[in-house]
């Protein structure tokens, strides 16, 4: 669409907002279909668009796999009822995960611009551009620690590829070999130099992947990193799966131990399927905004939702026959302790360990990577947009403090740890902070935006492409997001400030 037609048209639509009058009719074919001959761009003009359909899939999904998705998921199965829990998160990716994402991409799509300009733009004049900001807000939060996390993971897949990871780790009994690799991770984690050259190292990496933009960066990234995180993902499946006594640990991840449930469970059940779909931080926003105009929000939300999903069931299949064919304690499966001891005392005993370590690290740097890409993205977008900054300046003005805010979390391990914030750690103050409070409440005014206050019949036009593409589950899904969703994120709030 030419600058003056656009101009032209937003102009009426504003005018028909103040005023309560009806928008002029535009025949709406014709606005999608000149959309998609928008000029790709990375400048602080029109939205530069993902170039392929697998582009689309491979970026979304990369901002949802993460390291949640591979060490999260398996902890909780383990504490709450094993495939009892796996039924519950299903249902809750269906009820409330894939909606939700529906939400947030049309939201994303229809305003063209960062997490807060689409806001202000389908909302001119009104207060909704703060929960575009909170989203914003929430993102940089998570990207401050998360780059820390992501930098260890990057060193121990060092410490593979040189062998100085199981430096030591030849006890003749298991308990050594558990407490060897217990104090390589305390010893490792709480110095004070060697966790922030591999943070740092991680901020590089990041910032060379996002100046070079949306397609030749982002897309091109996750067209990589994808397919092999699959790969990996299932190599490791049918080595787990044909280890003595694999059929133990199956068992007790697929089958249903409902006197386990409780409404506790089905709270952790939606707060997992809540981080682990990366709604509510602005992610999800931000990338539809790239999406072409022709692309199939509803096939795009229930593929990466299913391609999800079977990240987490594929990492059950790995952690469970792993962790019983080698004897090892099940209450180990819990988020750095699984990663980083319990799995590398696995490969200690396995024939071809260092290969083996090499490729799950390798992994789980692709997880990390994909999703530190994603919540960087959400910031420089919104400097570009806001500021009108260049792709490079945008990056690096919203990158380079994270020398010193993931500093701060990496310290806090170690010489800060001393340093309180309301009785947390630096690091665990802002994990608590941006995922337990914020990220539900910018998921809940998203939810509530699209229900209530988008202009009339623009989710439907998102979600249909204009009328065409025949959906039947449209009254449903608007059901859900308008009276659904809320309740169910107010649980997620609700059971986060309990804990």
């Amino acid at each position: 669409m030419g600058s003056r037609q656009s101009a032209i048209l937003e102009r009426a639509l504003m005018i028909s907002l103040s005023t309560g009058c009806q928008p002029v009719r535009i025949p709406q074919q014709k606005i999608y279909n000149n959309m998609g001959k928008r000029k790709r761009t990375d400048g602080g003009g029109a939205t530069a668009l993902f170039k392929t359909k697998a582009g689309v899939i491979a970026a979304t999904l990369g901002s949802a796999v993460g390291l949640g998705s591979i060490w999260r998921f398996p902890a909780e199965a383990q504490q709450n009822g094993g495939g009892a829990f796996l039924l519950i998160y299903l249902g809750c990716v269906l009820i409330l995960g894939i909606p939700v994402m529906l939400a947030e991409t049309s939201l994303g799509r229809a305003g063209r611009a960062d997490a807060v300009g689409s806001y202000m733009k389908l909302a001119p004049g009104s207060r909704w551009w703060l929960a575009g900001g909170l989203g914003v807000l929430a993102s940089y939060l998570i990207i401050s620690f998360y780059m820390v996390v992501a930098g260890w993971t990057l060193q121990y897949l060092w410490d593979s590829i040189t062998g100085a990871l199981f430096a030591g780790a030849d006890g003749e009994s298991a308990r050594l070999i558990e407490q060897t690799f217990h104090h390589k991770m305390e010893s490792y984690i709480g110095s004070d130099i060697a966790p922030l050259i591999s943070t740092y190292a991680m901020i590089v990496l990041n910032i060379g992947v996002l100046m070079m933009g949306v397609q030749k960066g982002i897309e091109r990234a996750s067209n990589i990193m994808m397919p092999l995180l699959f790969v990996l993902l299932l190599l490791f499946c049918i080595y787990a799966l044909t280890l003595p006594g694999a059929s133990e640990g199956l068992v007790y991840f697929f089958r249903p131990d409902f006197s386990r449930i409780t409404w506790g469970v089905a709270a952790n059940a939606l707060g997992q399927t809540f981080f682990s779909l990366s709604l509510g931080i602005g992610v999800l926003i931000t990338y539809a905004s790239y999406y072409p105009s022709d692309t199939n929000l509803t096939r795009t939300a229930t593929t990466v939702s299913g391609l999800t999903t079977l990240v987490a069931v594929m990492m059950g299949m790995i952690i469970f026959p792993t962790v019983f064919s080698f004897n090892l304690d099940i209450d180990q499966l819990r988020g750095t302790t699984l990663v980083f001891v319990t799995l590398p005392e696995v490969f200690s005993q396995m024939p071809g360990g260092r290969v083996w370590s090499i490729l799950f690290f390798t992994l789980l740097l692709v997880a990390a990577l994909t999703s530190t890409i994603s919540l960087s993205e959400v910031s420089i977008l919104f400097v570009q947009k806001r500021f009108k900054r260049s792709r490079l300046s945008a990056t690096l003005i919203m990158m380079c403090p994270l020398f010193l805010l993931s500093a701060l979390c990496s310290l806090s391990f170690g010489s800060l740890a001393d340093l309180k914030i309301f009785g947390l750690t630096i690091f665990n103050f802002l994990d608590t902070f941006a995922t337990n409070w914020i990220l539900p409440i910018c998921a809940l005014c998203v939810v509530i935006f699209v229900g209530w206050f988008i202009p009339k019949g623009t989710f439907r036009r998102e979600v249909t492409n204009d009328g065409r593409v025949a959906t039947r589950l449209y009254p449903v899904v608007n059901f859900i997001v308008r009276w659904i969703a809320p309740v169910l994120i107010l649980v997620i709030l609700f059971s986060s400030i309990l804990k």
